[in-house]
């Protein structure tokens, strides 16, 4: 397939080859089928009514990656400065997805989450996120350590904690496929074809090319590889970090998540205990420096290529100790030892018996952007626009709870450039 055959426009010319009479031609194209993706063509099916939809996917099922291997916390929106994308569409995408759930008979935990104090030294944290809550129209209310032991009995705190009513969980993967399924007939979903590279108004996979209008990148963990073949994103690159949960056999040790006081100039929010959709609790995550971009397990999907340039980057990060990475990675390589990591979530609690613990769960990667010109970490979602094309860089937590709303976002900001519906 070459450019000359193929128009801006992703229609043939006056003279088409013979051979590409039949290439498959699409409205709208999106790369990757996680909720960012799922959200963008579902808000585009509703503003372009009838517009043609693909969506392009490398695996064989939706929400493989992140999407589905995240922990369902659909998050309230305090954690975040009010000058940011996700105190803005955090809120937001909480109430949206929350009324899906309840629309469509999903199953959701509302079960509320408290953020309570190891030390004094955290108390002020506790005080900051109350003001960042208010500041966001965020509801969350300081409480003392009586009210915490009616709230959460088996929480801990010293003097304050902060409770937040409207944290709940869902299944992700549920989710994600009942949004699939229920696209118009004008969506369709394309399994088993990784995005390659184009040419002019054509995508090209590695079994078939497509032209396309307009294109939309939400590829994830591999979202600037795509952005760089329109020439967007060159400053960024992807930094994966492993998140391991571990799951405890008492569904009765807590009613609510327990959250700890989160270093706030790192994007994580450190090892924290997790009611589950279906009443179970977990500790985790952890957020280790992963070594190739799906390093899920020891050798499972390597990558060579990948492998050597992402200990390239760690290292000199490692050595140059930038956003305190030295640091970060050395406490989260700890967590791979059992007795640590348990022993990080057993200060949030009154009682937990180290032996309750069971096997870990699904681990996943977070697709965590880096800027290569200053070597910090990227905090807020970051989208950039190209040649027929919008490329969402960063969407990492709470990127779950803020699909709905974010991808409108996404949508208005490509709305100047999509000129044919």
């Amino acid at each position: 397939m070459t450019a000359e055959h193929v128009g801006s426009s992703g229609r043939s010319r006056r003279h088409p080859d013979p051979r590409e009479v039949f290439l498959k031609q699409t409205d709208f194209l999106v790369v990757g089928a996680g909720i960012i993706g799922l959200s963008i063509a579902r808000e585009l099916a509703r503003r372009y009514a009838g517009a043609r939809i693909v969506i392009l996917e490398k695996e064989n099922e939706v929400a493989f990656h992140a999407s589905g291997r995240n922990s369902g916390v659909l998050h309230a929106g305090f954690y975040y400065t009010a000058d940011s994308l996700k105190a803005r569409f955090t809120l937001s995408g909480n109430r949206l997805l929350t009324d899906y759930c309840l629309e469509h008979g999903l199953r959701i935990n509302r079960c509320g989450k408290v953020v309570v104090a190891a030390d004094e030294s955290e108390v002020e944290g506790v005080r900051e996120l109350k003001r960042r809550g208010d500041r966001n129209g965020v509801e969350v209310r300081l409480i003392d350590a009586r009210e915490l032991s009616q709230i959460e009995p088996n929480a801990r705190t010293v003097e304050i904690a902060l409770f937040s009513p409207t944290t709940s969980t869902v299944d992700p993967r549920e989710v994600c496929r009942h949004i699939a399924a229920h696209f118009p007939p004008s969506v369709e979903l394309w399994f088993g074809r990784r995005f390659v590279g184009k040419t002019a108004g054509v995508a090209l996979t590695d079994r078939e090319p497509i032209g396309y209008r307009y294109l939309f990148n939400a590829a994830g963990l591999y979202a600037d590889r795509v952005a760089g073949h329109f020439g967007a994103g060159r400053r960024f690159t992807m930094i994966p970090f492993k998140g391991i949960y571990l799951g405890y056999r008492d569904d009765s040790l807590l009613r609510r998540h327990v959250y700890p006081v989160p270093n706030l100039s790192n994007p994580f929010l450190g090892v924290h205990f997790t009611k589950t959709v279906d009443g179970h609790v977990k500790i985790g995550p952890t957020a280790i420096p992963a070594l190739w971009r799906e390093n899920y397990d020891l050798l499972g999907r390597f990558d060579a290529g990948e492998f050597f340039a992402v200990a390239a980057r760690e290292a000199k990060l490692f050595a140059f100790n930038r956003f305190n990475f030295r640091r970060l990675a050395i406490e989260e390589m700890r967590k791979y030892h059992r007795r640590f990591f348990i022993g990080q979530a057993a200060r949030l609690l009154q009682r937990l018996d180290p032996r309750g613990f069971g096997d870990y769960t699904l681990p996943g990667i977070r697709a965590q952007l880096l800027d290569t010109e200053t070597d910090e970490l990227v905090m807020d979602f970051l989208v950039e626009h190209a040649e027929d094309s919008t490329h969402v860089l960063n969407a990492v937590s709470p990127a779950f709870t803020s699909a709905f709303s974010f991808a409108g976002h996404v949508v208005d900001s490509a709305a100047p450039r999509i000129t044919f519906c």
